[in-house]
Order: structure tokens, then C-alpha cells, then sequence
């Protein structure tokens, strides 16, 4: 039960961001954000010039997302045995290194397909350390009580940088390659600045009974004995898989919308303006009852607008049809994170979003590599109308066999 009132639960967000660690904590995510976005504008505008072949945008995906899987049960493991911010300052680092390795490669006279991949393996592995490690931190941050709020506040604040970076991205890569990476190493290193300052209530996992490989798989069986989290998990899992329509986006910039380099950022920043606003929204007025169905709802709305985008050939609709998204993947995304964190004990946190990392990084990056084979025998249109098709029947699937997630009622 939920026994704040509700002026309480309505309550602003504002003091949050007055507590120095929520601000050093908001802040190293935003920079890293930034980064990551201005960095996949160039990675796939570099490699599609390059290649000319819609599968090699889904292969940038591929190899992003592939540490997470191969390291899973380390990556867990740090983040509960270590302190979390350390686990964070090592792995902004590594992002800030693997930026100047990509400036390098942009300032090659002859830049190598395989060196980028190369460099994109090590940032997604730095990637799969930093993820668990700092979502497990946050709920020592802030009270359980605000958390909700902190969960909405922090991440429409992560998504001002989502729309600024792929934006600047798309300018930045314009004029100067190498000036965008040089950027973004000094983002990743700040962000290591950042994290190192953050005090929280706890920095580690607290101390289990369990030792050894058992100790590793205690996450994976958390999440498969509780169908409600395994619902929720797995639900962005799929529908994402097939819905997803970032890899595609410089096709339709190119070649479908006529829009350049400065058209694919904007298309890239708009589902971070959906998400922005309605975080905002969800920030000053939380979710407090029939989440489950919410969350269903909004994931059926994302597969609506990623038809729209598909059928749109006009880059104001198509830029409409990218805010929805964004909007609408921004409730699920609350809900799910909050329910994720809220209903873990603290012990197995880092492995419980270890394992949430590999599967938001599977429906993603998976995803795009998904769309990209589509796309190399139906056409980018053809694979963006079956990916929305896809993501409303897993809706339909999950709301039938997972009856805990469509009868879920509070967040808390």
C-alpha cells in the first residue's frame, strides 16, 4: 500500500535536483548520454558511406550489443561485490579512450571498416559494466519513496542530452569528424569526474550468503521465479526487437526523406522530444494505479507510430511520428525501471540489471540488426510496417500470457 497522500505523490521533482549527488548523478549520466548519441550519428553515417549496405548499419548494433551477453554474469557480478562508483568512474574512462581511438579513425586518410567495429565492441563493453553498475546506484541516492519521481526526473533529464547529441551529431559530423569524437572523449572523461563525487547511502551490494558460479545465476533465477519482473523485461525485449527503426534512419534521411547528415540527427532526436516532455509530465505527476495496463498501452502506441513513420514520406511527419515514439516508449520505460529496481532486493541489483541491460540492449541492438536483414530483401519501408505489425501482436501475446503484468496496479 501506498500511504503517502496524494498532494505528497504529486508533489515537484525540483528538490532532487538540489541534493549534490542526484545533481553529479544526472549530470555524468547526461554527458554520457550526449556522447553515445553524437557518436552513433558519425559510427553510421561513417559506415554506411563506406559500405553503401543497409546490413552493415545492423551489424554496428550487433557488435554494441554483443559484450553485454558475453560478459553478463561478470558484469552483474562487479556491480554487486564492488563499489558501484568506482565500477563507473573505470567505465566512463574506458568510453573516454575508446573516443579518442574513433578520432583516430576519422582522421585516418583511409578509414577501416574493421578497426570502427573494433572500437564499437570495447565501447559497448565498457558500456556493459557502467549500465547495471549505475542503475543499481541510484536507489541509494534517493528515498524509496521518491524514486518514482527520481526514475522519470533523471531520465527526461538523460533525454535533453538524447536530443542535443544526435542533433550536434548530425552538425558536428558535417564540418569536422574529428572535432565530434574530441568532444565526446571530453564528455566521457567529465563523466568519470562526475561519478567519483557521487555519495551514496550504498556503494556496493550488500553481503550475501551465496559464493561461487550459484552466486552468479542467482539473478537469472530471481527474474525467471517472478513473472511480474519477467513480464516486464521481456515485453520491451520483443516488442522493441521488432519495432525498432533507428537503424534504418539514414536510409530514410538519404535516400526516402532527402534530408542529409543534419536530417538524421533530427530524426534521431525525436524520440528523445517525446520522451522528454512526458517524462516531465511523469516527473510532476507520477503513475499511481494500473500501470500494467499503461504499460501495455503505451508499447501498442510505440508499434502505431512506428507504421506511421514507416508509410510517411514528409520529414515533419516523419520527425511527429519519431516524438510519439519517443513518448510513448518513455511510460514503459518508467515502469519498467522503477519495478525493476523497487521489487530487487539491493543484494542482487547489479545482476537483476545486468540481465535488464542485455535484454533493453537485445531489443536495440538486436533490433537494428533485425531491421537492417529485413530491410536488405523488403526494403526499409517494408521492414519498418513489419516491425510495427511485430510489436503489436507481442502486446497481445504478453497481455495474455503474462495475467500479472496486465492486472499490476502500483508501481511500489
Amino acid at each position: 500500500m501506498d500511504d503517502r497522500t496524494p498532494d505528497a505523490i504529486a508533489a515537484p521533482a525540483t528538490p532532487l535536483l538540489r541534493q549534490r549527488s542526484v545533481q553529479l548523478f544526472v549530470g555524468a549520466r547526461m554527458a554520457m548520454a550526449f556522447s553515445m548519441q553524437m557518436q552513433h550519428v558519425a559510427i553510421a553515417w561513417s559506415v554506411y558511406a563506406l559500405t553503401g549496405d543497409p546490413l552493415s548499419l545492423g551489424l554496428i548494433g550487433l557488435v554494441e550489443f554483443l559484450p553485454s551477453v558475453l560478459f553478463i554474469l561478470v558484469t552483474g557480478g562487479v556491480a554487486d561485490r564492488l563499489d558501484r562508483r568506482k565500477v563507473g568512474v573505470v567505465s566512463a574512462a574506458a568510453q573516454a579512450f575508446a573516443s579518442v581511438c574513433l578520432l583516430y579513425a576519422a582522421a585516418s586518410a583511409s578509414p577501416n571498416l574493421a578497426l570502427i567495429y573494433a572500437i564499437v565492441f570495447f565501447l559497448g563493453t565498457a558500456r556493459s559494466f557502467a549500465q547495471p553498475a549505475l542503475a543499481a546506484l541510484l536507489p541509494g541516492i534517493v528515498e524509496v519513496a521518491d524514486f518514482p519521481r527520481a526514475v522519470a526526473m533523471t531520465t527526461s533529464s538523460l533525454q535533453v542530452a538524447m536530443i542535443a547529441g544526435p542533433a550536434a551529431g548530425g552538425l558536428l559530423m558535417a564540418w569536422s569528424a574529428p572535432a565530434l569524437f574530441a568532444l565526446a572523449a571530453a564528455l566521457n572523461a567529465a563523466a568519470a569526474l562526475m561519478i567519483a563525487f557521487i555519495k551514496a547511502r550504498q556503494g556496493r551490494g550488500e553481503a550475501e550468503k551465496e559464493t561461487g558460479f550459484k552466486s552468479l545465476l542467482a539473478g537469472f533465477s530471481y527474474v525467471r521465479a517472478n513473472r511480474l519482473l519477467l513480464g516486464v523485461i521481456s515485453l520491451d525485449l520483443f516488442a522493441v526487437l521488432f519495432g525498432g527503426v533507428t537503424a534504418l534512419l539514414p536510409i530514410y534521411a538519404r535516400d526516402i526523406l532527402d534530408a542529409g547528415p543534419v536530417g538524421l540527427g533530427l530524426l534521431r532526436s525525436g524520440p528523445a522530444m517525446g520522451a522528454i516532455v512526458v517524462g516531465l509530465i511523469l516527473a510532476r505527476f507520477p503513475l499511481r494505479r494500473n500501470v500494467g495496463a499503461i504499460m501495455l498501452a503505451s508499447v501498442a502506441a510505440f508499434g502505431a507510430a512506428t507504421i506511421l513513420f514507416a508509410l510517411s514520406t514528409k520529414m515533419p511527419l516523419s520527425v511527429a511520428a519519431m516524438i510519439a515514439l519517443g513518448g510513448f516508449d518513455m511510460v514503459s520505460m518508467v515502469i519498467r525501471f522503477t519495478m525493476v529496481q523497487l521489487g530487487t532486493p539491493d543484494a542482487m541489483r547489479g545482476r537483476v540489471n545486468a540481465i535488464n541491460y542485455v535484454f533493453i540492449g537485445a531489443s536495440n541492438q538486436l533490433g537494428d540488426f533485425e531491421s537492417s536483414v529485413v530491410a536488405s530483401f523488403a526494403g526499409a519501408k517494408g521492414a519498418a510496417v513489419i516491425g510495427g505489425v511485430g510489436t503489436l501482436l507481442v502486446v497481445a501475446l504478453w497481455a495474455w500470457r503474462f495475467p500479472e503484468l496486465r492486472r499490476a496496479d502500483r508501481l511500489e
